[in-house]
């Protein structure tokens, strides 16, 4: 597995020096490819507000407020940069539901195993996968990021890595995930048909081959969708099952 240079640029996204150097240069608020408006759906049937929750490569990101303003009630904030780490944490003193702590996503070993419900993802593998050692970045990641999972727990990805270039990562056999894969167009993308039936159609998992790939038939409505992996912790008895659904157990 190689580094994914698919949407890289000169930038080592994986560099705590680059982040700092960034928030430090613009503080603005900003959330990576999509808002919690567009996520909600998914984050309400696959997160329970009781859930203990882990952001990981939070940034200065709104998305975790939002999401106590939607009735979460436990959010750890994770962030490799300590300037947007500081930042957050000021702004957010009055608020007990959101902590923060400077982290390495790589090096999470300040929290005891099966510690989160839930651990959410917008963007933070896609930056090490940019970066330098991306595929041992990524393992790295994944490994310490199962360890935090409970079991019947999730982690919950969104991503611009299609099955190709992300399936290969998710699905090792220590991580014990059963993967549901969605797809959502990217923020301001103009639908073509009934704003409706895209919506529920981004609700229902993609069946994928028995390689873990989308059918080769398969169309994006964007070209330019964003992918969101749901992988739930299974205990060993299902781990035994298919990771992902199959496009035989639809037909």
């Amino acid at each position: 597995m190689e580094r994914d240079v698919s949407s890289c640029n000169t930038y080592n996204y994986g560099d705590a020096h680059y982040w700092d150097a960034r928030y430090v240069q613009d503080a603005l608020d900003f959330d990576w490819y999509q808002r919690y408006s567009s996520l909600r759906p998914f984050v309400r049937s696959f997160v329970p507000t009781c859930s203990r929750v882990l952001m990981v490569g939070c940034g200065n990101s709104l998305m975790s407020e939002d999401m106590v303003k939607d009735g979460y009630e436990d959010i750890m904030n994770v962030d490799i940069s300590s300037v947007a780490i500081e930042m957050m944490r000021t702004k957010y003193s009055s608020v007990p539901q959101l902590k923060y702590m400077q982290m390495d996503v790589r090096d999470m070993s300040y929290f005891e195993d099966d510690f989160f419900d839930t651990v959410i993802d917008k963007g933070t593998l896609d930056s090490l996968m940019c970066g330098n050692d991306a595929p041992l970045s990524a393992t790295r990641m994944l490994g310490e990021v199962s360890r935090l999972i409970k079991p019947g727990g999730t982690y919950f990805l969104i991503t611009y890595g299609d099955p190709r270039v992300r399936m290969p990562h998710l699905t090792r056999p220590a991580y014990s995930w059963k993967i549901s894969l969605y797809i959502i167009p990217r923020p301001g993308f103009q639908r073509s048909g009934s704003c409706i039936s895209s919506e529920k159609s981004c609700m229902e998992a993609i069946p994928l081959t028995s390689e873990g790939m989308l059918p080769h038939d398969y169309v994006l409505e964007d070209p330019d969708s964003h992918f969101i992996y749901i992988c739930k912790k299974v205990d060993e008895e299902e781990a035994q099952l298919p990771s992902y659904p199959l496009m035989s157990d639809v037909l």
